[in-house]
């Protein structure tokens, strides 16, 4: 190792099994992954992959992405984004799906909250939860938060 190179934290690389199973991964998920261009292990001499520390943020990202909701292109393109504006841009782009996507999921929350709260023997009789699926987006009665007594 040359004196200015730093060790890898993750000690001696890493086989595709070994390096896989640190994650719960399938090693074809990442044989996968690298096909799509989000990971490029270190090959030894006889052709394996060998996997250290620079490929396991990059498994982190993909994974905390993903959990985010991230498409595998859009991680490919935010992972290789040559500059800081190119992943701003990527990056707010996403953020504002993200909200939406809160959005829309406080939405269906509220609205199963109300079906919760419901003591009808048919809940499309209840008038509070017609009220919430006739508002914008089906929570106009439950969207500020608000149920009322069913």
């Amino acid at each position: 190792m040359k004196s200015t190179e730093q060790p890898d934290p993750w000690g001696a690389p890493l086989g595709i099994g070994a390096f896989a199973a640190r994650f719960g991964l399938a090693p074809h998920v990442l044989r996968h992954w690298e096909s799509v261009g989000l990971l490029s292990p270190a090959r030894d001499p006889a052709g394996r992959r060998r996997y250290g520390g620079a490929d396991a943020v990059r498994v982190a990202v993909v994974l905390r992405g993903k959990a985010a909701g991230l498409s595998l292109d859009t991680l490919r393109s935010l992972l290789s984004a040559g500059d800081a504006r190119a992943r701003q841009t990527l990056l707010r782009r996403e953020a504002e799906t993200l909200r939406h996507r809160i959005a829309a999921a406080r939405t269906a929350l509220a609205l199963v909250e109300c079906a919760l709260e419901c003591g009808h023997e048919e809940l499309v009789a209840c008038p509070h939860f017609r009220d919430a699926i006739a508002g914008p987006r089906g929570a106009a009665v439950h969207a500020a938060g608000s149920l009322h007594a069913h």
